[in-house]
């Protein structure tokens, strides 16, 4: 991966889940700029604006929270807002402007459904901690992710392993970029969900896969 990236080369933060869910969707997001919403991601936007207040600044005991933070990352080429960053008073932190002491941030995702089997979620909340590591040059070893359905807040480790997750798939996203490279269908569970399935159309790619391979093989062959 390049070690640095500019102002122009930066894609958004959250598409590395939509990448990791599918790269197909990520690219006709991000390089097609297609969208359409389903019930699924206007109860996620709601979710969000209940969350989203950037003037929100509150003080509990020794935590401070902060709302919409804006991030960014030269090095993974990454920039997006935090949906919460709390600052919990602790001597490996940094300092706050107008406050005493040393506090050590830690993002807070805000999901609508529930845990996911892959760590589609995870690599989100560790690609937000990543990028405020490099804006305040420190460590930040976890974070948290607060699901909507079961209204729980699960704490995050943020492994090397996850953190190897978000660089591979920032540097394939980038590279898919600069190719303006969209995947062919793979059909999975997931298209069931996805709210691009009227745009990617996965039964009919599939069809049109099976009739130019069947041409080839009897037809041509």
């Amino acid at each position: 991966m390049k070690s640095d990236y500019t102002p122009e080369d930066l894609l958004p933060l959250s598409g590395i889940q939509h990448f990791l869910f599918c790269r197909r969707q990520w690219a006709l997001i991000h390089v097609e700029m297609q969208w359409q919403d389903n019930v699924l991601t206007v109860e996620g936007k709601q979710l969000h604006e209940r969350v989203d207040d950037p003037f929100f600044v509150e003080t509990r005991r020794d935590v401070v929270i902060s709302r919409s933070v804006p991030v960014a990352s030269y090095t993974l080429g990454l920039s997006g807002i935090c949906d919460v960053v709390e600052f919990t008073r602790s001597p490996e932190g940094v300092r706050l402007p107008g406050r005493e002491g040393f506090y050590l941030p830690a993002p807070v995702e805000y999901k609508r459904g529930s845990p996911k089997r892959e760590p589609v979620d995870e690599a989100q909340l560790c690609a937000q901690a990543m990028c405020l590591e490099e804006m305040l040059l420190v460590t930040i070893p976890y974070g948290f992710l607060y699901y909507g359905k079961t209204r729980r807040r699960e704490p995050v480790e943020l492994t090397d392993e996850l953190r190897r997750l978000v660089r591979d798939a920032t540097a394939e996203m980038h590279a898919y970029m600069a190719r303006g490279y969209t995947p062919r269908v793979k059909i999975s569970k997931a298209c069931r969900s996805c709210s691009l399935a009227d745009v990617c159309l996965p039964k009919l790619q599939e069809n049109v896969i099976a009739a130019s391979r069947y041409i080839k093989q009897n037809i041509e062959g």
